[in-house]
């Protein structure tokens, strides 16, 4: 158990209220929401700003986000409980449990080549459109005829898009149930997370904050060849394509997760604590020091920098980063600054969600800002 005094906690929580309230004030961000628990306690639960621009809807506490790429995490959480129950080993060749993926040279690619997206397949095939995205199957099958652009498992390029339908199709073909099913039977209820969704129902639909643009970096390098081909212009990470009704009731686990800050940060907790939350347990802590370690820090392809990987989880390492200088943490952030990770040397587990889609320089950004102000409160 961590050791803090109750006023200690306390601090936290009007600590990161301050800084939520300076970012929404300051005009930077338009609405934020902030979870974070310390061992098995949720400490902070955090608001700001409106859900709405349009209407002056105001974010509370049960107001859902979406939150891009904040989704791998969970997929990837789905993964290791497969394994952890021995239903599938990650050095497998994905054909193994998906037969038809294997055409056109992807024969040998592993579940662990796709987890730490050095599989060689970062593009959707040509001319998919959103309408392909919503349409599981059909792009399920489109993407079993991809060709690798390199050798799998010699480079790393982020697979955006691809990386949530080639593992949750895996899951499907080795469980049976959907991934969203899966992750709402095996992960949501099991903790007692009831907002977190892959595909929202409409009962829901009022609770949804719409997604904003914001300002561009004034000096924003330019993109690496490889990301035009994985962001094409016509399937952008933009509030116009991810506030669609329709994209919001689908069901695209790499991109369009749909949650509040409670529900995020409760599943980070439980791995934050060895795997298990309050008599829980998602998996073994073994499993978790499976998960986390490294596979590659090699230049990313299509982000363009050195990222350190682990399967499905982006690890610490960057003093400039949420997660933090410890290499031993570990989430996964989504498009426009939202993120979610676990710290376990500290059992300690943050979720950071938000409206406006903002690019901000390393160490200027909300979830870095807000998770600096929480740890030094709680003297991490």
């Amino acid at each position: 158990m961590i050791n803090r005094s109750r006023a200690q906690i306390g601090n936290t929580q009007a600590r990161v209220q301050v800084v939520v309230d300076q970012l929404v004030g300051s005009g930077v961000e338009a609405g934020l929401q902030v979870a974070a628990y310390l061992d098995r306690d949720l400490i902070v639960d955090a608001w700001a700003g409106v859900a709405d621009a349009a209407t002056g809807r105001k974010v509370g506490g049960e107001t859902l986000f979406g939150v891009f790429s904040c989704g791998k995490g969970v997929l990837a959480t789905a993964i290791h409980i497969l394994a952890d129950r021995g239903k599938l080993e990650y050095d497998t060749p994905v054909t193994r449990y998906w037969p038809e993926f294997a055409a056109n040279g992807k024969d040998r690619i592993t579940v662990r080549n796709v987890m730490s997206h050095m599989a060689g397949i970062p593009a959707l095939p040509e001319g998919s459109t959103v309408e392909d995205l919503l349409d599981w199957d059909r792009m399920c099958g489109r993407i079993a005829e991809l060709t690798p652009i390199w050798e799998p498992g010699t480079r790393t390029g982020y697979h955006a898009r691809t990386y949530g339908y080639v593992l949750g199709e895996v899951v499907r073909r080795v469980d049976g149930r959907r991934i969203n099913r899966f992750i709402r039977e095996e992960i949501s209820q099991p903790l007692g997370i009831d907002s977190m969704y892959f595909g929202i129902p409409d009962e829901v639909i009022p609770r949804v904050a719409n997604l904003e643009s914001g300002p561009p970096l004034a000096s924003a390098p330019a993109p690496e060849p490889i990301a035009a081909l994985v962001f094409p212009p016509n399937l952008p990470a933009t509030p116009e394509v991810f506030n669609r009704s329709d994209v919001r009731r689908a069901c695209i686990p790499s991109s369009n997760g749909i949650m509040n800050a409670r529900a995020l940060a409760r599943h980070y907790a439980a791995l934050a604590c060895a795997g298990e939350l309050d008599g829980v347990r998602l998996m073994s802590a073994e499993r978790i020091g499976i998960a986390t370690m490294l596979q590659t820090e090699d230049r990313d392809l299509v982000i363009g920098r050195s990222i350190r990987k682990g399967l499905g989880y982006f690890l610490g390492g960057d003093p400039l980063s949420a997660t933090g200088a410890r290499h031993s943490a570990f989430g996964h952030a989504g498009s426009g600054g939202s993120i979610g990770f676990a710290d376990p040397d500290h059992r300690f587990a943050l979720a950071l969600l938000k409206t406006r889609l903002v690019t901000a320089e390393p160490g200027e950004d909300a979830a870095y800002l807000v998770a600096r102000e929480a740890r030094a409160a709680l003297g991490l």
